[in-house]
């Protein structure tokens, strides 16, 4: 059996394996860890290699509808033609309309068992290329809440629900990591390696669509990922959770 710092397995041999859910306008799936969802400077695999497979019977392949960095797990909505792509793109745009939890890994003890977290976002640098992010109160409004679910016995780590209300880029590494416990494998805001560590312990755990207006809201749960699986069991996690 492969050890908690393995390296994170991202190929997809079966991507309809992964489909969490499927109706008319949306696709769900579960994205794996390591997968970047488009293509990039350096080349290789991509989520978008695979999307023809999920047309199931339309004449396009479906798109993403919103971000999520590569080394993160879960849920990730798909539009399948242009006019449910323009409708969830929509939806995403508005601050709090959609419904995100990201389950997280994070080094340390959390004061408290909830907060929020306040801590207005900006890029570190002026380069468009650059994606790092920083604290800056000049920068753009960036709001999450979160909560323990869990401890690990010795307080080396802590297993938190993370709800982003706006969408800053890395905004939950970021404020975590200003918190005083960064999310366990980020190599960028944390104190991860660049090689060999556990991998980036995010996953996108839910997401809740308001997509149809006369029906209630969509909701989505990935499980939990095998790379985290064994560090949210040192924090209480089981398998029914």
């Amino acid at each position: 059996m492969p050890s908690a710092d393995a390296p994170v397995e991202h190929r997809i041999t079966d991507i309809g394996a992964r489909l969490l859910y499927r109706d008319a306008l949306v696709l769900v799936i579960d994205k794996p860890a390591g997968l970047p969802v488009h293509p990039g400077p350096k080349g290789g695999e991509t989520l978008t290699d695979h999307l023809d497979a999920l047309r199931f019977g339309l004449p396009r392949r479906p798109e993403a509808a919103h971000r999520l960095d590569r080394d993160t797990s879960g849920c990730l909505a798909l539009g399948r033609h242009a006019k449910a792509l323009a409708r969830l793109n929509k939806l995403f745009a508005a601050s709090g309309t959609v419904g995100k939890t990201y389950w997280a890994i994070v080094e340390g003890d959390p004061a408290e068992d909830e907060g929020r977290i306040d801590f207005p976002l900006a890029r570190r640098s002026d380069d468009p290329r650059s994606w790092w992010m920083k604290t800056d109160p000049a920068g753009d409004p960036s709001l999450t809440t979160w909560r323990v679910l869990g401890r690990s016995a010795d307080r080396s780590l802590a297993w938190l629900a993370l709800s982003p209300v706006t969408g800053r880029t890395h905004q939950l590494r970021v404020h975590c990591a200003a918190k005083g416990w960064p999310i366990l494998g980020d190599t960028i805001y944390g104190t991860a390696p660049r090689s060999g560590g556990p991998g980036l312990q995010l996953h996108a755990r839910a997401l809740t669509l308001p997509l149809y207006p006369k029906k209630p809201p969509i909701l989505v749960e990935a499980p939990a990922p095998g790379h985290m699986r064994a560090r949210m069991e040192m924090c209480g996690y089981r398998a029914s959770a």
